[in-house]
């Protein structure tokens, strides 16, 4: 069973046990300052996590498509990508530990669907602690299906726990399968998670409390199951590969890599074929999300820089001479060729994806010869301190991985926590915040975030008003708690006057303390109904739509407030060009006067 059969045949499953299919939500999250990235199926359904009502009901599926960037220094080993495809299945208040369990074990051994030999499989449950027992219920389940005690391991929070993402909010214990990967039927009897020779495919979260502020841990009236499997896992243990490296998609372009840097993969050079595959097809990705940016040294566009000049950096390793010819965009061709049946963005994106990658790494290039040879002159001192591994940042583009693994190459070692406060002293995106930032877990559905969310629904009707163009549409947004960030289609600088009053325009429906109201309505109706929805998104058949009073009616999954007095005084701190035909508008909320 290859990529695309694992999938449909997923999906399949689950439309027989009543879920409805919902499209894969963007990389770039709209409005969770929590996480840089979507690094799980859960980020569009937050609301619904939450309590609200989904449109399609309570049953759900899909496949998402995801970055994490806390395994990048795994990336090389058999089983870790930072980029990666996740098959999920959720119930919203339905079903729970039982169906959960019964249908992950259904669907992995029953020959009607995967097949996977029973005697392979093991899992793991929550092993209790102060705050909550232990799964005994998971257990009971797994037994009851066959699953022998000896295959069944207990672990601690940092195993077998999910959330809160922040202080407070929903959460639960989990229960993991694992499958033995090696070729042949000789399991152990006993599980031992630390045997890196079983591996993680599924993941089925049941987010049963409520962690107060006051720290503990109360049962949740409304209880949800979260899940999540690997496709590359999955796909790789389904053809009895021994990693993930060897399935189609990722062998494809490891085999684009080989072509352009003529050079045969080996256990030597095995690591940069296979970092390489990793991050261009992540930077594609991110190029090509719906909310796609460009590299840059901040949020999601420094990672994609990171991502890049890693590359570039790993192509050199390889013998290529990366000044004869755009690698990256070769290699981004391949990726997309394979991936845009499923995600037809990527096609629409294509010429800014090229673009952008090329601009990166003529951009890198025309340091890296440069750079590399100061970091050989500061290698001779014996010593890489963090005011000089800063200079290699800063000067020569070079990302704190590349100084590491060069160091790494000389024997020597980069002071990374004294880099980071370097880094903070320049009011860069230190390492640290971005790691913060990638934890993942429910959206930071705060007073203000919720508050500022609202008001890019006001913004984005002004700017029609305003600008006599009904044509504006949303082509992008992030929201912090301190400030929103709103892209739009516009192909000029806008004036001062023209800025006041759209300023004016969002402050004149404030003080008109306009209802927010929620509708569920068919894609054709909200559509047909006026409603505004984002550029390049696709949406399921059943939508909520959010109507400001008679100003402003939107496609989106909330949360908002109720009414428009909530939000306080709009004022826009910046408006400036995005890419060609694009600006950005950054704006805040300020307190009534």
């Amino acid at each position: 069973m290859n990529r695309k059969q694992l999938i449909d045949t997923y999906i399949a499953f689950f439309k027989e046990k009543g879920h409805a299919v919902i499209h894969s939500a963007p990389l770039i999250p709209e409005h969770d300052p929590t996480v840089l990235f979507t690094t799980a199926g859960m980020h569009p359904l937050v609301p619904f996590l939450m309590g609200q009502k989904h449109p399609l009901g309570k049953r759900l599926v899909n496949v998402q498509k995801c970055i994490r960037t806390q395994d990048i220094d795994e990336v090389g080993d058999e089983t870790h990508t930072t980029f990666f495809e996740m098959l999920g299945n959720w119930s919203l208040g339905d079903y729970f530990k039982k169906d959960a369990i019964a249908w992950s074990w259904e669907f992995l051994t029953s020959k009607h669907w995967l097949g996977l030999d029973p005697k392979r499989l093991a899992v793991s449950c929550f092993a209790g602690d102060d705050d909550a027992p232990r799964d005994d219920d998971a257990a009971n389940v797994w037994m009851s299906l066959g699953v022998p005690k000896e295959r069944i391991a207990y672990l601690l929070k940092s195993d077998n726990w999910w959330g809160p993402a922040g202080s407070t909010g929903p959460c639960g214990p989990d229960t993991e399968m694992f499958y033995w990967a090696p070729n042949d039927d000789h399991a152990p009897k006993k599980f031992d998670p630390k045997d890196t020779r079983w591996v993680e495919i599924w993941n089925d979260v049941f987010m049963q409390y409520n962690k107060t502020n006051g720290g503990k841990y109360e049962p949740l009236a409304h209880k949800n199951v979260d899940t999540g499997l690997g496709v590359e896992r999955v796909t790789m243990v389904l053809q009895g590969k021994t990693n993930i490296f060897e399935i189609e998609e990722l062998k494809n372009i490891l085999t684009k890599v080989a072509e352009i840097t003529n050079t045969q993969p080996t256990p030597e050079n095995i690591r940069s074929f296979r970092i390489i595959v990793d991050h261009m097809r992540a930077a594609t990705f991110i190029l090509g999300d719906e909310r796609g940016v460009a590299p840059s040294n901040v949020d999601q566009g420094y990672v994609l820089r990171r991502y890049i000049r890693r590359s570039l950096r790993h192509l050199r390793l390889l013998g290529m001479d990366l000044s004869k010819m755009n690698a990256c965009e070769e290699i981004a061709k391949v990726v997309i060729e394979l991936f845009q049946a499923d995600y037809p963005i990527l096609h629409d994106r294509r010429t800014f994806i090229i673009e952008e990658l090329r601009r990166e790494e003529e951009k890198f290039q025309r340091t890296l010869d440069k750079g590399l040879k100061e970091f050989d002159r500061i290698a001779k001192l014996g010593k890489i301190d963090a005011q000089q591994a800063f200079l290699l940042y800063q000067s020569y583009g070079f990302p704190i991985e590349v100084i590491q693994e060069l160091a790494q190459e000389k024997r020597m070692r980069v002071d990374v926590e004294a880099f980071q406060k370097e880094y903070e002293k320049h009011q860069e995106l230190s390492r640290r915040g971005a790691e913060q930032h990638f934890k993942g877990g429910l959206a930071d559905a705060s007073d203000a975030t919720v508050k500022l969310h609202t008001a890019t629904h006001l913004l984005g009707e002004a700017l029609r008003r305003v600008l006599k163009n009904p044509s504006i549409r949303q082509k992008g947004s992030n929201i912090t708690t301190e400030r929103l960030r709103y892209d739009f289609n516009f192909d000029r600088k806008l004036t001062a006057e023209e800025i006041r009053g759209v300023e004016a325009e969002v402050n004149k429906h404030i003080k008109e303390h306009l209802d927010v109201q929620r509708h569920e309505m068919t894609l054709h109706e909200a559509l047909h109904s006026g409603a505004q929805s984002e550029f390049g998104t696709r949406y399921p058949d059943q939508v909520s739509v959010y109507t400001v009073g008679s100003f402003s009616k939107e496609i989106c999954g909330g949360p908002h407030v109720a009414n428009t007095k909530e939000l306080g005084r709009f004022k826009i701190l910046k408006e400036e060009a995005v890419s060609a035909g694009v600006r950005r508008i950054k704006a805040t909320l300020e307190a009534a006067s």
